[in-house]
């Protein structure tokens, strides 16, 4: 049973690349047309729409239909620093579109280089490159400067995907600084069952999972200061770790 199993999810597996390929080809000449006739805030909305319609039929047609949960925790017109755990590359598809409005995520340098996905990437994403500390405060510029321009920024806080066996990795400071400057309040959720997806213990293996994303508890930072930056993240950490 084993040995068929393990067959199978290398099938899928290349099914859900392929897949997300084929897709991606017209996303991208979608929104390289919509770049060049929109504003920048007009495209921002164009953005998050194609994305949500983009990954809305991906995701079901790869059998893992995603569960939205607890959008009316956001209240309109208020801007938010989103924290979530991080397990999968499948997690910024689900986030980002997944979060009410427009919203920047923070992406690696590295998936620029992939033909058409690069651009969609860099579209909704602020990169950086890790091995560049000048990279690293130009970010998180650009992430204030998104926050000021009314999009929401998604960080995972554990820094990188979680490969173990615990439910988180223990969180940085980045998301709860960013949160504090820019007097933003946190939006803390979580990701279940992207973790199953792709096994990293498998070389080319994939298995189709139901996917949640559930928005926990927004909690203000108006009066907080940098000396706060740890209780925040013993309270992301807490209600992240309890709803796991």
């Amino acid at each position: 049973m084993l040995f068929f199993k393990n067959i199978i999810g290398r099938i899928f597996a290349v099914y859900v690349i392929l897949l997300f390929a084929i897709t991606a080809i017209p996303t991208y000449l979608v929104l390289r047309i919509a770049k060049l006739i929109l504003s920048k805030t007009k495209f921002d909305n164009f953005y998050h729409t194609t994305n949500k319609v983009w990954m809305g039929i991906y995701m079901p047609l790869i059998f893992c239909p995603v569960k939205v949960i607890g959008k009316e925790k956001f209240i309109n017109g208020k801007i938010y620093v989103v924290v979530l755990n991080h397990n999968s590359l499948m997690d910024i598809p689900v986030s980002t579109p997944g979060i009410p409005n427009p919203n920047r995520t923070l992406g690696k340098s590295d998936f620029l280089k992939m033909p058409f996905f690069g651009f969609i990437y860099k579209s909704g994403s602020v990169i950086i490159n890790r091995k560049n500390i000048r990279s690293k405060q130009i970010s998180y510029d650009e992430m204030l400067l998104a926050l000021q321009s009314n999009l929401h920024v998604c960080l995972y806080p554990e820094g990188t995907r979680n490969k173990t066996s615990n439910k988180l990795l223990a969180f940085k400071d980045g998301a709860f600084k960013l949160a504090i400057e820019s007097n933003k309040p946190l939006m803390i959720g979580i990701i279940k069952g992207t973790k199953n997806i792709i096994d990293n213990k498998k070389v080319f293996y994939a298995w189709p999972q139901k996917i949640e994303l559930e928005f926990l508890e927004a909690v203000e930072t108006t009066n907080e200061n940098f000396a706060s930056i740890n209780l925040l993240k013993a309270k992301a950490f807490d209600v992240m770790q309890s709803a796991l």
